[in-house]
């Protein structure tokens, strides 16, 4: 069994999500008492948000350089990185390791393709939807994607920043969300991306008739299924 190499803390509260699905994973392919061969290194999102919020990514880079080359010398075989957003840096990421990284974005490309989804709409913070690091795969994975309008993108990434990063789930932003759904529904999409690792908690499938793709969800069975190929 490969050893996982996680970096979390972004936030914490769904770096608890990636563990579960990890270890619930390992357990249903190996049965008995297995669970995952994991390291991880938790950062402090409050230091990693100061650099989102003021544009500073190189800074947010050398952070999480620093956490995978402490996985690599821990032991792990290869590194995945709990947040959408933080991909953003992953080339810089991948200077500083030898380690391969499960990219989240190639992976969620991955399942939508499998499931023969040619449009799909994005959901995540401001710099996930606005930005091309993440969309970029998809588009290269054949995948037209469509983002929120302005306002709701706003909304959005409140949501994220001041309430699921602290574990705060209310029933009225989980209205709000599957209203932004429906109109990217009826605008065409196929599936909806939750594509930060928070949203997850606020909306489920038995919330829409929407089809969701969970990147927490996705990201953790694949780490999980290649640490045991």
């Amino acid at each position: 069994m490969k050893t996982i190499g996680l970096i979390g803390g972004m936030s914490w509260e769904s770096t608890v999500g990636y563990y579960q699905i990890i270890n619930r994973t390992v357990k249903e392919q190996l049965g008995g008492l297995h669970s995952a061969k994991c390291v991880l290194y938790s950062v402090d999102f409050q230091e990693i948000e100061a650099c989102q919020s003021s544009g500073d990514w190189d800074q947010s880079a050398r952070i999480l350089s620093d956490a995978a080359q402490r996985l690599e010398r821990a032991g792990a075989d290869f590194i995945v990185i709990c947040t959408n957003t933080m991909h953003k840096v992953v080339p810089q990421i991948q200077e500083a390791t030898h380690l391969p990284i499960l990219h989240i974005a190639e992976e969620t490309a991955s399942e939508l393709r499998k499931q023969g989804i040619g449009k799909v709409a994005l959901l995540g913070t401001k710099y996930t939807m606005e930005q091309d690091f993440y969309k970029e795969k998809l588009l290269a994975a054949g995948i037209e994607v469509l983002i929120p309008c302005r306002s709701d993108r706003s909304l959005i990434n409140e949501v994220i920043y001041e309430e699921l990063c602290l574990g705060r789930i209310e029933k009225r932003s989980r209205e709000e969300f599957l209203r932004i759904i429906d109109s990217l529904t009826g605008q065409g999409a196929q599936g909806i991306i939750l594509g930060c690792t928070e949203i997850g908690m606020l909306v489920k499938p038995k919330d829409t008739w929407a089809v969701l793709f969970d990147t927490t969800e996705i990201h953790a069975r694949n780490a999980a299924l290649l640490s045991i190929e």
